[in-house]
């Protein structure tokens, strides 16, 4: 079961990677982010279907920080070729997204994009904060 939701910025992307990582219950294959101009695409994989209650919890946690997304195919494409198994380098060029995340749900890889970004820029985006 898959979950994709839309979410303003950085903080809300770093609450969900939280959540996910004190959730020992639920079984999360893998979780990818992807960094867009105007916010953040969060994809979480399950590993098998959740019970009604985890199913409800999971959807009105995400419904509390971001908007269930339906990406365009150009997003499709470069979600499905991660989940492949291409590397993120690889689906970056080829789809011009920026993957910031694939695979365990990481913190580490979110503050580290966000600091990269804001240095090159000088300034904090108000996705990036």
């Amino acid at each position: 079961m898959d979950y994709l939701y839309f979410l303003a910025n950085a903080s809300l992307t770093l609450r969900v990677v939280e959540y996910l990582n004190s959730m020992h219950q639920l079984p999360i294959q893998s979780m990818t982010v992807i960094h867009q101009i105007d916010g953040w695409v969060i994809k979480v994989k399950m590993n098998g279907p959740l019970t009604p209650h985890q199913h409800g919890n999971f959807r009105s946690f995400m419904n509390e920080l971001g908007i269930p997304y339906d990406p365009e195919i150009r997003l499709q494409m470069a979600l499905w070729s991660l989940e492949t198994g291409q590397s993120p380098i690889d689906v970056m060029r080829r789809y011009q997204v920026a993957v910031v995340s694939h695979g365990n749900p990481d913190r580490s890889d979110i503050e580290a994009f966000r600091q990269q970004f804001t240095m090159g820029l000088g300034y904090c985006p108000e996705t990036l904060a």
